[in-house]
């Protein structure tokens, strides 16, 4: 195994000007409150912009100053964050539906962006961060990855777990490594799972959890009877907006990659988070399972 590293070389936690305030736009998932955290233990106070319905007030969050925001009212997004004084914003988070439509409350701060907003869409999920991005750097805010506010949760380069993997994973790797990025081009997804040295599942709307159930459900099926192993891997997209929805693992990452009967998980050093990576490490090892950091930008 070779010795594990927390974070991108050469990345370093982010200096915040004084007088800062930092704005978590937070979903649902344990990502923002890693993020509030990492802040608290820096001296700094965030403001927790919950998206209802994924956040939750009765979570870890709602002991930090926050408020509570629909999708259909984000057109109050902007005047909610200048009234806490934010200077700073992190998104975090799941989110796992689209706005209603028909249920948009309609005011100026909306109205300005709606041409921006479908126009994104039509560019899919990674189109659509970007003018979010843009949006609120043209509003005056810096927006800020979480992994430099916690550089601790970026996935470093190497094994990471007691078991590597071995000669056949390496094939299972390389070729989910190229479907992933593959999807990444078209924008639909971030990660693939390869069994046998061959791609069998990508990743869509359902996410990560619903990729590797789909590969249970396939085991005993078709070509994949009798083939053990395989690896799941995943990878920023391509020209991806890094400050946003960089591809993450956690503990149930893994509890679904082992009831998927894979053998282990590889992720893009320094361009990746791995959520709580101590225990994720942990239930790794104590499954059996390994996962590892590949090197940014290349092909394995």
């Amino acid at each position: 195994m070779t010795t594990p590293t927390t974070k991108a070389e050469g990345a370093g936690r982010l200096q915040l000007p004084p007088g800062s305030k930092v704005g978590i736009i937070a979903g649902g998932g344990k990502l923002p409150i890693d993020v509030a955290n990492g802040l608290t233990d820096q001296g700094h106070k965030p403001f927790i912009l919950m998206v209802q319905g994924e956040a939750l007030p009765e979570s870890q969050l709602g002991q930090f100053e926050h408020e509570v925001l629909s999708l259909e009212s984000i057109g109050s997004l902007v005047g909610i964050l200048k009234r806490r004084g934010v200077t700073h914003i992190v998104l975090a988070g799941e989110i796992k539906r689209r706005p209603r439509l028909g249920a948009m409350r309609f005011n100026l701060g909306l109205l300005s962006i709606v041409p921006l907003v479908i126009s994104a869409l039509a560019r899919g999920d990674d189109g659509l961060l970007k003018v979010v991005v843009r949006g609120l750097e043209a509003r005056g805010f810096t927006v800020v990855g979480a992994h430099q506010i916690v550089p601790t949760l970026t996935a470093g380069e190497g094994t990471l777990t007691r078991l590597a993997p071995s000669k056949a994973d390496w094939k299972d790797i390389k070729a989910a490594h190229e479907a992933a990025i593959a999807i990444g081009v078209l924008d639909i997804g971030q990660g693939a799972v390869a069994i046998g040295g061959r791609a069998i599942a990508l990743e869509g709307i359902e996410g990560t959890d619903g990729l590797l159930a789909r590969v249970k459900d396939l085991r005993g099926h078709g070509r994949l009877a009798g083939k053990t192993g395989g690896a799941l891997v995943k990878c920023a997209k391509p020209d991806q907006e890094l400050r946003v929805d960089l591809p993450s693992i956690g503990v149930q990452t893994v509890e679904g990659a082992h009831a998927a009967g894979l053998a282990g998980i590889a992720v893009e050093a320094g361009r990746s988070l791995i959520l709580d990576s101590a225990t994720v490490i942990s239930r790794a090892d104590a499954l059996g399972l390994f996962v590892i950091g590949l090197p940014a930008k290349e092909h394995v």
